[in-house]
């Protein structure tokens, strides 16, 4: 059950390119530089067509098989953006662009997809063809959907589509995956409380949009507390409370704001419903009118379970079956890959990077030594998904 031969000859080079993508990190659709240095990568190794500015600053590579453009497509898919965190890895490769930083593992996860197309060109021991797909705005831009407005599932007649991201603390050699959700929709709340501003020393001539807005912060807690099931999975964080100026005043406003995660559609709608009906209660009671502004981001990730065993059983070509984990539990954390498996069938699986800095960490680094097990499952599953293509 080894790593591809050709990948591990090459894991210093695809290393390599991976510390220049570190270098050069770009937040959200601004991945000009990064999206020329894949699309130069791609048309060295001879991919068929290389396409760019697919959802704005999307790449997108299609290598064919052995026998032409068959009938059947897969698409694999890599994100490219960075994280405006300023860096603290004291890497020789690290960020030369101030305030941003490859935080996720988006350059390694380009440098596995980069390895493993360079192999898939070479070799073209499959059927049908592969549509490479490096994608911008994943970190809250939600550029798996701008790509998928822009025609990407159609124009490359996409059949199935498969993700895969770094997990610190799993090791390296292992993979994870589960069906059903992997991760969580995630969802932000705007409570806008007005009340009556008053001096501090005559509180009874205001109304108090601070004293209702603590009221609505230990409230919104009772949705998981008492709302939902025990073994359904939510989570309501309160994050921002903004209010006041000064301490002699009772101000007119109050802003509470936060995240909602759900791994289920029925947990999503709960949430919003009895923010809702708890801020018209509490609101009520302290005399305050209160506004609700619920904004849906990412739904749930969820796997397609016939594409998630065989996902698992590539996986466990590549390392140990023990070195597989086929039911992992579900981040709470949000993937906007999550639009494209609504898109089409396919499979998210995480691989280990191990005990390293956590993600989105001014410390976290992606472990190079990775690189061979994901480009390495990314090969073995394009052969193994079109061999009879």
């Amino acid at each position: 059950m080894p790593v591809n031969n050709r990948i591990a000859d090459r894991q210093d080079e695809i290393a390599g390119w991976r510390r220049q993508l570190h270098q050069i990190p770009e937040i959200l659709y601004g991945v000009h530089e990064t999206a020329a240095f894949v699309a130069a990568k791609l048309a060295s190794f001879g991919c068929d067509e290389v396409v760019t500015g697919i959802g704005r600053t999307g790449v997108v590579g299609v290598i064919h098989g052995r026998s032409g453009p068959g009938r059947r497509r897969i698409a694999l898919r890599a994100d490219m953006d960075a994280l405006p965190i300023v860096e603290e890895t004291g890497a020789a490769y690290a960020s030369l662009t101030p305030g941003a930083m490859h935080a996720c593992g988006h350059d390694g996860h380009m440098a596995m997809l980069l390895g493993a197309a360079e192999s898939l060109c070479e070799t073209r021991g499959f059927e049908g063809s592969v549509v490479i797909v490096f994608q911008p705005a994943e970190e809250g831009g939600a550029g798996a959907k701008a790509m998928i407005d822009d025609g990407l599932m159609e124009r490359f007649a996409i059949d199935e589509v498969y993700g895969m991201h770094n997990i610190p603390g799993l090791p390296l050699g292992h993979f994870a995956i589960c069906p059903g959700p992997i991760m969580a929709s995630t969802d932000t709340f705007v409570l806008t409380l007005r009340g009556r501003g008053s001096h501090a020393a005559i509180p009874q001539q205001g109304l108090d949009p601070i004293l209702a807005g603590a009221a609505l912060v230990q409230a919104l807690q009772q949705i998981v507390a008492r709302n939902t099931d025990p073994l359904q999975s939510l989570v309501v964080s309160v994050t921002e409370f903004h209010a006041g100026f000064t301490s002699n005043v009772i101000p007119e406003t109050a802003v509470v704001s936060g995240t909602v995660r759900a791994l289920t559609a029925e947990m999503r709608d709960l949430a919003e419903r009895r923010m809702g009906e708890i801020a018209e209660g509490i609101g009520a009671a302290h005399g305050v009118a209160i506004e609700l502004r619920y904004d849906r981001h990412y739904p749930v990730t969820f796997n397609h379970a016939g594409a998630t065993a065989f996902c698992a059983a590539v996986a466990a070509e590549i390392v140990p079956a023990a070195q597989v984990d086929t039911a992992v539990a579900p981040l709470m954390g949000g993937e906007d890959f999550s639009y494209m498996l609504e898109a089409r069938p396919g499979a998210f699986i995480f691989v280990g990077n191990g005990d390293t800095a956590g993600l989105h960490h001014p410390k976290y680094d992606f472990d190079d030594r990775a690189i061979a097990y994901g480009a390495s499952y990314w090969v073995r599953l394009a052969e193994r998904a079109l061999a009879g293509a």
